[in-house]
């Protein structure tokens, strides 16, 4: 069914959603529902309306891992290699408060928040760096204990191929605070927040350009133009769209889920090379996700379709490293856009007093998302 214009809905329609409207959040992901929310714990009265293109949030937020983490060994390292400790280890401290500000609005119950700990892999062939990151762990424990308040976050860990069964593993750097969630859950128990908090909510609808006027934002949409008092862009690798100067581009990540797997060991997240794959269990099923890397500017694109190249080599990494001589099949296959840039610290800015964004998560929208929707709100 053709979607009707601003001009033929109704008295109700338009008074209710499109007429006198005080905040439109653009995106209905982690930051768009953060932001909505805390706008309407400061601004009890306002009419605060989040739209979002698709039927669900088209970036990541709900085609994100689900991994609830905060910065990996090999991660910190090659990050201290160019950037001041200062800089890496605020960004680390952002996500660590952002992930408990999620689950305390969130509840870690409505997000089936689970810490079961990641693992670092380092493959045989990568001793030299092996060596590097346990050197460093020390140093590295120092500094998380100054942010978390807990000893040792991070230890070897050589039990690996036992436990799990990895083929050609050297070694493991284990973060015991790391954890995951459901997202679907997450984004679900955000959406309920959101309406039990008076935000308005419709899908489905496209924005196209915007129009900075004296008093007020003109927008442009699939619906027809309307007006809003302030314009909050919270979508992340789709943000070049509405601003082509800002450092954030889009980076697809394509990933997969297994059928269900008999007797399967393998309980927690995990990443190698660098971070670029990533897997864990959901119930018995293995999520693979990563790959990017095989081409990145291939991947720096807002299309959702998968690729035959990353298909196969998740697969090919899942039968070979991951679940050796174990046959699986794939019963899923999906592709999210992450927002990335040359820094890896979020984009919080206004733009102008009456329009503000929110983007360039990182990949670590779970951490950092709700911080962000906050900082965000708080510019109003």
């Amino acid at each position: 069914m053709e979607s009707l214009n601003i001009d033929a809905l109704s008295f109700w329609e338009r008074s209710t959603y499109f007429e006198n409207c005080d905040f439109l959040i653009v995106g209905a992901g982690i930051v768009g529902y953060t932001t909505a929310i805390e706008l309407k714990k400061k601004h009890k009265n306002a009419k605060v309306l989040i739209v979002e293109r698709g039927i669900l949030p088209a970036g990541a937020s709900t085609k994100n891992a689900g991994f609830a983490c905060f910065g990996s060994p090999s991660e910190l390292i090659d990050d201290l290699k160019t950037q001041p400790p200062s800089v890496v280890f605020e960004t680390v401290q952002e996500r660590w408060e952002g992930l408990i500000r999620l689950k305390e609005l969130i509840g870690s119950e409505n997000m089936a928040y689970e810490q079961l700990g990641s693992w670092d892999l380092l493959r045989s062939f990568e001793k030299e760096k092996a060596i590097a990151i346990n050197e460093q762990l020390p140093y590295l424990n120092d500094e998380l204990e100054k942010i978390t308040g807990l000893k040792n976050t991070y230890s070897v860990a050589n039990d690996c191929f036992e436990k799990f069964g990895f083929h050609d593993l050297e070694t493991s750097f284990h973060n015991r605070l790391e954890g995951q969630i459901d997202t679907g859950k997450l984004n679900q128990r955000l959406h309920a927040l959101a309406i039990e908090a008076g935000v308005l909510c419709l899908f489905g609808t496209n924005i196209h350009a915007f129009q900075l006027n004296l008093y007020n934002v003109g927008i442009q949409s699939s619906f027809g133009y309307f007006k809003t008092s302030n314009l909050i862009v919270c979508t992340n690798g789709f943000a070049q769209s509405f601003f082509p100067h800002l450092d954030v581009n889009p980076a697809r990540a394509q990933v997969l889920v297994t059928t269900p797997i008999n007797d399967l060991k393998i309980k927690g997240t995990f990443h190698f090379d660098d971070g670029f794959y990533y897997f864990r269990n959901i119930g018995n099923r293995i999520l693979l996700g990563g790959g990017r890397n095989l081409n990145l500017e291939g991947e720096n694109t807002t299309d959702l379709q998968t690729t035959q190249q990353i298909i196969e080599a998740l697969k090919a990494q899942l039968s070979s490293f991951i679940l050796p001589q174990q046959p699986v099949d794939i019963e899923y296959e999906w592709a999210g856009i992450m927002g990335v840039g040359m820094a890896k610290k979020p984009i919080v800015e206004s733009i102008d007093p009456k329009i503000a964004v929110g983007v360039r998560m990182g990949g670590m929208g779970i951490a950092i998302g709700a911080t962000v929707g906050k900082k965000l709100a708080d510019l109003f």
